[in-house]
């Protein structure tokens, strides 16, 4: 009965497990990145269909993949591998079996020759004309790098000619030519990386002439290097001049001829970190470049973030086996439609971009253990909608990945888009949206498609969901230029009226204050607002009769107070898209503490430190003068946040440039009030207030202090009232 039962248990366990779909048992998650660098969840565009090993190759006995390095698939879809400890470039067919192997040849002066310690592999296609009919055929390219030539085969695997190493007066004298990398363009142009090589890439014609080198990397001097130089010694000065630009570790090539290049250097990673925490996509910072026929780097970047692989990385862990720092790039796999697939060696992820450099998903994973999780990736290749990793750890396999229907329609997205087909792209990302509501990528397409159709506002508004500013911009740009065709005649009119109107109050509240001072009339509570801007214009004799004729008070300078405050929450609510995409403000109570703290830090502190230094101002005399200081801020900020709704993104820094200009004329107002108020020369005024700024920072420090101690009183005798009521 019990033996029964169990097999009963067991088969509907069974048929539980084989119910489950397959989907549930991935060993990755697909994800992308958020304009705040935060990683969302995404439809799998690539799923692990199976892995092939040196079993499932079929080798022949004694032959198996060693330590393979690199990995092309060709037009026809055989897959080459070079292996550098079995000193040969294995050949299998679409299927993934052993086809042949290409080792030991008979060189062109007839003697035996063999490959040494190959790193690299590439292959041509073979050029056809109009009726499918070859006309010169693909051919093999193996780096032989131990013995620093390129040989060259027929796809069949024949011996053809040998490359050896180029020759120049550009090259060091110490240099050493190590082919790892290679690619040739439709001219027959040949790129080779060499790590040993700091110049740049290095550029032959088809018979292996050097003909120069493209895309050599900038060296960088920090400030600290230019100062410690004014230090060295002649000769030390000679050795930190010949720094050596970090060289290529691998590169690849796209139907254009454009060369991907990769450098592995691991004193790029500062400067991804940086580049990744800041947005700034530089080619400087980058460990992958685009390179034009001439060297010039061509590659977009117009992502939320720069094409550099993980975003959300960390740089110091406790854990000894976490993985910390920026993606460590090893390979670059060119796909259909502009789009490119990075390696990430650190983490065996990859990241695949669109020709504008948008992510377009992330997948992958450590492991070896469960299909598609990858130990060691070493290379990557598209062989058609499938793409294929070389795993060079202890499995030496190629794992498949498929594309799935959500990556087709992607795919389908990105091609529309490229070729000008907006109506089909918007069904497609539309359909994108429906499968994954967290991918920005889609809202930004559909915004793309309806701005070059015209429908300017509805493109806003999808570029707003994915707070896509730049491309916001552009949209905003057309309907402002309408807007401005259609009110043009009133433009000048309207800022003539405004100067007309500024100038005329202005010169009525001079007069204001003229007559004030002259007549001897009474000071009501309007006559010492006005008289700010007296104070504003004038520092010196506005803030001298501000202390000693009592042309101002303390609720005129708690009303600016107000102000200012009034000023800096409109600003956080009434700023336009661009300079608040996220659409975030904070409350009244913020803005007031925000600005009444720091005001009454430097008055309390100013006034503290000016008493033991013969400062001849009040409390009150201090509070009044730096109160009266504030008035340039909301008579800019409201401006500017005015026309922060009306600009578009090359103009940002114009309305920060007035913002940033209310605050220096704070700064100098503040300078010139505390001299005059304590009656201080200009040097004794700096000192003084550079005491202020060190008392503003020890109350803090002190408030800090007492706020933490009372809490831990006010918890001890809680905790001792707790006690009580629990024994009573």
């Amino acid at each position: 009965m019990k033996k029964s039962v169990r097999i009963l248990v067991l088969a509907f366990a069974l048929i539980m497990l084989l119910s489950v779909p397959v989907g549930a048992f991935n060993s990755y998650q697909s994800y992308t990145y958020s304009i705040n660098g935060e990683p969302l969840l995404s439809p799998d565009a690539y799923i692990p269909v199976a892995q092939y090993g040196n079993r499932h190759m079929l080798f022949p006995e004694g032959i198996e993949l060693t330590a393979p390095q690199d990995m092309v698939v060709d037009d026809e879809g055989n897959v080459y591998i070079a292996d550098s400890k079995l000193n040969a470039v294995v050949v299998l067919d679409r299927n993934y079996k052993y086809k042949f192997m290409v080792s030991a040849f008979t060189n062109e002066i007839g003697a035996p020759d063999t490959l040494a310690e190959p790193e690299g592999v590439f292959v041509t296609d073979h050029k056809k004309n109009g009726y499918g009919e070859i006309i010169e055929a693909g051919k093999i390219y193996v780096c032989d790098t131990k013995n620093s030539r390129i040989v060259v085969f027929s796809r069949e695997g024949d011996f053809l000619y040998v490359l050896d190493e180029p020759k120049s007066e550009l090259f060091s004298d110490d240099s050493v030519y190590r082919p790892v990398a290679m690619a040739v363009d439709q001219y027959n142009r040949i790129y080779v990386a060499s790590p040993t090589t700091p110049e740049g890439i290095i550029v032959l014609t088809s018979e292996g002439e050097f003909t120069g080198f493209i895309g050599a990397q900038e060296v960088t001097i920090s400030p600290w290097d230019i100062i410690w130089k004014r230090f060295q010694t002649e000769k030390q000065k000679k050795l930190s001049e010949q720094r050596i630009p970090a060289p290529y570790s691998n590169i690849s090539i796209n139907d254009d001829g454009f060369v991907f290049a990769i450098s592995a250097s691991s004193d790029l990673d500062t400067k991804v970190e940086n580049a990744i925490r800041n947005k700034e996509a530089t080619p400087n910072a980058s460990q992958v470049k685009l390179l034009n026929n001439a060297g010039s780097e061509i590659m977009r970047r117009n992502g939320f973030y720069p094409p550099v692989g993980e975003i959300a990385f960390t740089t110091l862990s406790r854990d000894p086996n976490a993985i910390t720092g920026v993606s460590k790039v090893g390979d670059v796999a060119v796909g259909e439609s502009g789009t490119w697939s990075i390696s990430d060696t650190k983490r065996s992820k990859i990241f695949t971009y669109d020709n504008e450099g948008n992510l377009l998903f992330a997948f992958g994973d450590m492991g070896n253990l469960q299909l598609g999780n990858v130990s060691t990736i070493k290379a990557i290749a598209y062989q058609g909608e499938r793409l294929l990793v070389l795993d060079s750890g202890a499995n030496k396999s190629i794992t498949v990945y498929e594309r799935t229907g959500y990556g087709d329609i992607l795919y389908k997205a990105v091609t529309d888009q490229i070729n000008r087909e907006y109506d089909k792209a918007i069904e497609n990302w539309t359909e994108i949206l429906m499968r994954n509501s967290n991918f920005d990528a889609a809202y930004i397409g559909i915004g793309q498609a309806l701005y070059r159709s015209g429908q300017y506002e509805a493109a806003m508004e999808h570029f707003e969901a994915a707070y896509d500013t730049e491309n916001w911009s552009l949209a905003y740009a057309e309907i402002r230029k309408e807007i401005i065709e259609d009110i043009f005649i009133w433009i000048p009119i309207v800022i003539i009226a405004l100067c007309l109107g500024l100038g005329f109050v202005l010169r009525k509240i001079a007069k204001i204050n003229t007559r004030v001072a002259t007549s001897g009339e009474k000071i009501t509570y309007g006559k010492e607002l006005l008289y700010g801007f007296h104070v504003m214009m004038h520092p010196f004799d506005g803030f001298w009769d501000l202390k000693h004729e009592k042309r101002g008070s303390v609720r005129a300078a708690i009303t600016y107070l107000a102000i200012t405050v009034l000023a800096f929450y409109y600003q956080s609510i009434g700023q336009g898209y661009l300079f608040n995409p996220q659409g975030t403000y904070s409350i009244i109570f913020v803005q007031l503490i925000g600005v009444l703290v720091p005001v009454m830090l430097f008055v309390v502190a100013n006034w503290c430190l000016t008493t033991l230094f013969e400062g001849e101002g009040s409390f009150k005399d201090v509070f009044i003068a730096t109160s009266y200081s504030l008035l340039p801020l909301p008579l800019i900020l409201i401006p500017a946040t005015i026309a922060s709704t009306a600009v578009i993104s090359t103009e940002k820094d114009i309305v920060n440039l007035f913002i940033t200009f209310a605050f220096i004329w704070v700064g100098f107002l503040l300078i010139f009030g505390v001299m005059v108020t304590h009656d201080y020369s200009l040097g004794k005024n700096m000192i003084t207030l550079i005491g202020t700024i060190v008392g503003m920072v020890f109350i803090m420090f002190v408030a800090l202090l007492f706020t933490t101690l009372l809490g831990k009183i006010v918890g001890f005798i809680s905790n001792i009232i707790v006690e009580l009521s629990y024994r009573m």
